[in-house]
């Protein structure tokens, strides 16, 4: 029967104990034993692989499976809950209720009968047998008439009638599977017969029906062929079961033994080192205790330390407690609201502390100033500092920056009280406001109490200094230390590579047993700070300590590190036993710090600048300082550079506010100055009458300072017994320069600028601009007085004569000799930018030189229309000499009169060789037009004899004898 084929779970064998030992040895095969598939295969899906999924029997040992059914197969295959074996198919696999079920018809879907579809299976029909024709042409990828079936190990003969259940890719949904398991053509050949199709239906029910008996006739022959093993199995259980037995009562015996040897050999030891565990505990737990009553005591003692102003002391304890709190007492039930308590105290103790800063602030910037910069309570100040550093109080040098206003203020406000209370002129019932009280002061007074006023301020600048410098010390303390932790944190780490070989031998000698007799001794190793990490590992039975625990030595050191640094020094040079490692600050931070410290005096420098320019500003309303003199705005102006030059150099930096109230001040002065000395040389110009003046005694020694290097003013002399009479020239180094009174002020003025130059520095510029202009406005006014004859109607003049026309150029030569020394000054006190304005000098000097060429031309011109008007009526005939010869002759010499004292000799000897050929030209135009010429014939001597009588005359002036006159150029030459 081709059920007695079917598979089973191993291949059969010839015995029994070949069962036996392929099931033992089914691990050593290299192929596994396949286990039986699944009686109750999932419904097809058309995967091949899905049907091989069966349950293993070595992997899914420990989880229930279909082998753990307790139900026989038959019963399994035939549903008891239906009534009749008559019902179809559908019946058996979707339910009883799958063929009474109706469905209720929907309103919204049309009936659809066979009809619907007549003209799509007339249209259909043709190509479904085209389509049959071909595939039956074509082979077939999988037939169904193979002779042998493969599964699982089994093999079927080809003749069984259900072979196409046994084919691995069994599945109902592939349509050629379908009509093999469900012939429908029985069905749909006879549409409309219902008995037939009834008929029809039950035939295949009962086809099926024959099927599954086959199987189950199989099955039970399987199991028949393997009731053998299964015997087998049962006798082997029965040995085991004896073994396990035997192996119990060996278990109990040794267990026995060892509970012997426990209570003879390790009961003892293991309750000493239980009793050296508990006696460090206790100890522990008393320094625990002990710690407890420490931590106890902080409150009273904070409040101590606070009521003695050691703030750094309170910080520190408040500090250690809370780390104490936060590792050591952790979960401390007693203690749980200590923490937030010491934060609350913590909060006090920084108002406290800017509180106290302030009142430093107050009484260090506010006490007497004298000459004394000495700190004030040095060791408070290094504790507050410090203090406030630890708490990141950051911004407290802005409290100090606002008491310094306050103070520079007062400082003003109390040096005007004072001086005015000591001048009885000003009535303070009169005059309330104290600013009126101020204006009412006459120059003296004001400047003492400017004086005074600088002298404080500059007292009130070390003093800051002094204060800062210690702060910042401090600061740089705390960075300096800050960075030598760094760098010790950097060698450590290098230094732990090392260590970690160190380490892992100890923990591996230590995991090995081989310091486990150190348990004994750890009590004795804990007072001398020993390490307890590797005791706390040897004992695994031993209770499990706290880990934060410290020993007695530990609880003193944490307990009086606080007493120890607020009794240590706290003086700048001490201050580093105070630095610990609680300043969490940042080197950014320090820096940042120290900087804004620097800052802080740059400031005070400039609040004291600017306190005096507003002190300067109240008294200049009434332009006072506008109408100061030049020795009294100069006394101000070293005042005030000399305080500016003290801040700077206190400071290091230069405040501006009261350089440039000073250069605004010296700008209107120079103004003034400059339109004073303008109007001056303006009034003088125009009531000189331009003749020659005497030259006191004082102008001949200012003269004689400036040729010997000093270009200032001389001090005024007592007055000497015997007065020096006043001089007719001036000697400037061995030259005589006969001038006017208006020039020897001029040089005066000259030397007065120079001077002020001298005493203003900032003024230079302004000085050498000013002093350009007034040059300018000489040249040009005396030029217009003189050559262009102004002064005829300003002065009342009848003509301008040559004789003041050779004193002025005199004076003009005389200011062109000073401009060289005067730009020299000049350059000595401008910066190398500003030497371009030194061309001013060069263009003034061009003036000059251009004027002395005008009037020496203005010169040669009159005796040049004077040689015209005479030589024009000059006849040569007798007597010799003729009189245009004498009238000539008369003029050169009252011309040489007149010049021959203004001028150098030089200049003299080029001016009348000028006007020698001024002469010649005129005379040789007036030979020519008389047709006299040089033949030896009596007109020829008449005229040699008239021009040797010039010559004589001329020769004959004083200074005059060695001209060369070359009178053959009046005769015209022979071609």
């Amino acid at each position: 029967m081709a059920s007695s084929h079917s598979s089973s779970p191993v291949p059969q064998s010839s015995s029994s104990d070949a069962f036996f030992k392929k099931e033992v040895d089914a691990t050593k095969r290299f192929r596994p034993a396949q286990s039986l598939p699944d009686v109750c295969p999932k419904e097809p899906t058309g995967d091949p692989s899905n049907l091989c999924d069966s349950p293993s029997l070595v992997l899914d040992q420990h989880r229930w499976t279909i082998y753990h059914s307790k139900v026989n197969l038959p019963a399994a295959l035939n549903d008891p809950r239906l009534a009749k074996r008559e019902s179809d198919f559908f019946t058996k696999t979707w339910g009883v209720d799958f063929v009474d079920t109706e469905v209720t018809p929907s309103f919204y879907l049309p009936q659809i009968t066979k009809e619907h579809f007549a003209s799509y299976q007339q249209e259909i029909t043709p190509r479904e047998k085209v389509h049959d024709r071909c595939e039956n042409i074509c082979t077939s990828k999988d037939t169904f008439d193979r002779t042998l079936l493969h599964t699982h190990g089994v093999f079927i003969s080809s003749f069984s009638p259900f072979q196409i259940f046994m084919k691995p890719d069994f599945a109902l949904e592939d349509p050629l599977t379908f009509n093999v398991v469900l012939p429908w053509s029985h069905f749909s050949t006879a549409g409309g017969k219902g008995n037939r199709d009834a008929a029809s239906s039950k035939l295949l029910q009962e086809k099926l029906s024959h099927y599954l008996d086959i199987v189950e006739v199989n099955i039970a022959h399987q199991i028949s062929l393997r009731s053998e093993a299964f015997f087998h199995a049962m006798t082997s259980q029965h040995e085991l079961q004896d073994y396990l037995r035997k192996t119990s009562q060996a278990v109990k015996l040794l267990r026995e033994k060892i509970s012997k040897i426990d209570k003879v050999m390790c009961e003892g030891s293991l309750r000493v080192l239980r009793l050296s565990l508990t006696r460090n505990n206790c100890i522990k737990a008393y320094n625990k205790l002990k710690l407890m009553a420490t931590v106890h005591q902080t409150q009273p003692t904070v409040q101590l330390l606070l009521s003695t102003s050691e703030f750094v002391g309170a910080l520190d304890l408040i500090a250690t407690t809370q780390e104490v709190l936060q590792q050591e007492l952790q979960g401390i039930h007693s203690f749980r609201h200590l923490g937030s308590q010491l934060c609350e105290l913590e909060k006090l103790i920084d108002k406290m502390m800017i509180a106290e800063f302030s009142t430093y602030a107050r009484n260090d910037l506010n006490r007497p100033l004298e000459d004394d910069c000495q700190i004030l309570e040095e060791e408070r100040l290094v504790s507050l500092v410090f203090g406030l550093l630890k708490q990141r109080k950051l911004n407290f040098y802005e409290i100090y920056g606002d008491e310094m206003i306050i103070t520079a203020k007062n400082i003003i406000k109390q040096c005007v009280v004072n001086t005015v209370s000591q001048i009885e002129e000003i009535d303070t019932e009169v005059v309330v406001k104290l600013a009126d009280q101020m204006r009412m002061m006459n120059f003296p007074q004001w400047f003492d109490l400017l004086k005074n006023i600088f002298s404080k301020f500059t007292i009130f600048l070390k003093r800051i200094k002094a204060t800062l410098s210690t702060i910042r010390s401090v600061v740089f303390l705390v960075l300096d230390k800050n960075q030598k932790t760094g760098d010790l944190e950097d060698t450590l780490q290098k230094n732990s590579a090392k260590d970690s070989m160190v380490d892992t031998e100890v923990a591996y000698l230590t995991h090995e047993g081989m310091f486990i007799s150190d348990a004994f001794s750890e009590g004795d190793l804990l007072p001398a700070a020993a390490d307890t990490t590797s005791q706390r590992n040897t004992s695994p039975n031993s209770e499990p300590c706290s880990s934060d625990s410290v020993s007695e030595p530990e609880c003193t050191t944490d307990s009086s590190s606080s007493k120890e640094q607020t009794s240590s020094s706290v003086t700048p040079r001490g201050v580093e036993m105070m630095i610990g490692d609680d300043v969490n600050m940042t080197d950014v931070e320090l820096v940042r710090l120290a900087n804004n410290i620097q800052e802080l005096l740059y400031n005070a420098s400039d609040i004291c600048h600017d306190r005096s320019v507003k002190f300067l500003m109240a008294r200049a309303k009434d332009g006072f300082l506008e109408k100061l003199n030049s020795n009294e705005f100069v006394a101000l102006s070293r005042l005030m550079e000399g305080f500016i030059l003290d801040t700077e150099q206190i400071c290091g930096r230069k405040s501006m506010s009261l350089r440039g109230a000073l250069q605004s001040q010296a700008n209107r002065f120079v103004n003034r100055f400059h339109e004073e000395r303008k109007t001056k040389l303006s009034l003088l110009l125009d009531n000189e009458r331009w003749k020659q003046a005497e030259v006191p005694a004082e102008f001949q020694d200012l003269v004689d300072s400036v040729s010997d290097g000093r270009i200032s003013l001389p001090e005024k002399k007592p007055a000497a017994t015997e007065e020096r009479k006043p001089t007719e020239f001036l000697i400037v180094e061995g030259q005589k320069y006969a001038t006017v009174g208006t020039v020897l002020l001029l040089i005066r003025i000259i030397l007065e600028y120079c001077q002020c130059v001298d005493n203003i520095p900032s003024i230079t510029t302004d000085m050498l601009t000013r002093l350009s202009d007034l040059l300018k406005y000489f040249n040009s006014r005396s030029c217009q007085l003189v050559l262009g004859a102004g002064a005829l109607q300003v002065v009342g003049l009848k003509t301008i004569t040559t004789k003041n026309l050779a004193l002025s150029s005199r004076c003009l030569q005389l200011i062109v000799h000073y401009i060289p020394i005067i730009r020299a000054h000049f350059e000595a006190r401008l910066q190398p930018k500003q030497f371009s304005m030194l061309r001013h000098f060069d263009h003034i000097t061009k003036d000059y030189h251009d004027h002395v060429a005008e009037i020496s031309a203005k010169l040669v011109a009159i005796m040049d229309s004077l040689f015209d008007k005479l030589l024009s009526k000059y006849e040569v005939k007798a007597p010799v000499p003729s009189a245009c010869f004498r009238n000539i002759c008369k003029q050169m010499a009252k011309m040489h009169e007149a010049i021959y004292d203004l001028l150098p000799e030089e200049q003299t000897q080029m001016l009348f060789l000028r006007i020698n050929a001024s002469y010649k030209l005129h005379l040789k135009r007036q030979l020519a037009h008389l047709n006299v010429v040089n033949d030896g014939g009596p007109l020829n001597g008449l005229v040699t004899s008239d021009v040797a009588f010039y010559t004589g005359n001329l020769q004959a002036l004083k200074g005059l004898n060695n001209l060369d006159l070359n009178m053959a150029e009046i005769w015209e030459q022979k071609r």
